[in-house]
């Protein structure tokens, strides 16, 4: 699939089946996240895969009750490191660089589970300490985002965009 089209037909999917996703898809979503861009190549994330349903569903509470996190038989959390940032970027790495390389591999994730014919939606609404405390998360490590991955159980619709004229703006 071309990449356009590939943007084009990505959903936001929040029914799944029961089916397993396969170890290959998953490590090729992983792999798409490891070569996202970052600051200064840093990766100033960290990525954790969750499996056991006892924890999805742990994760969906905490997500403020978004339950169909739980029915994806694989949950990503992509977590930012601002200790892996701060000694390059000082401040400004701690509080923005990491956040925007975690969002980043994030974005790469999400689209590589769509090519691989996989389906998710991208999760921030969430308690952090309580996503934090049941995945047993390191210190210092701030949850910013979770994809439920797996095979969809809907085919949602294209959502309305805002017209590139109210979007885009040309200066200088």
């Amino acid at each position: 699939m071309q990449f356009r089209d590939l943007i084009a037909a990505r959903r936001s999917t929040r029914a799944f089946a029961s089916r397993p996703v396969e170890e290959e898809k998953l490590q090729s979503v992983l792999e798409a996240a490891n070569r996202a861009p970052s600051a200064g190549n840093l990766q100033a994330y960290e990525i954790y895969v969750v499996r056991s349903s006892k924890l999805r569903s742990e994760l969906a509470r905490a997500a403020l009750e978004q339950f169909f996190l739980a029915q994806a038989p694989v949950v990503l959390i992509f977590c930012a490191s601002p200790k892996r940032s701060a000694p390059r970027y000082g401040r400004r790495g701690e509080q923005l660089y990491a956040l925007q390389d975690a969002t980043i591999a994030c974005t790469f994730a999400m689209l590589a589970v769509f090519d691989a014919g996989l389906a998710t939606v991208w999760i921030g609404a969430f308690d952090d300490a309580t996503v934090s405390r049941a995945a047993g998360l390191p210190p210092g490590l701030i949850p910013v985002a979770m994809l439920p991955v797996g095979y969809a159980a809907e085919k949602p619709g294209p959502t309305p965009r805002r017209d590139l004229k109210d979007l885009a703006h040309e200066i200088g």
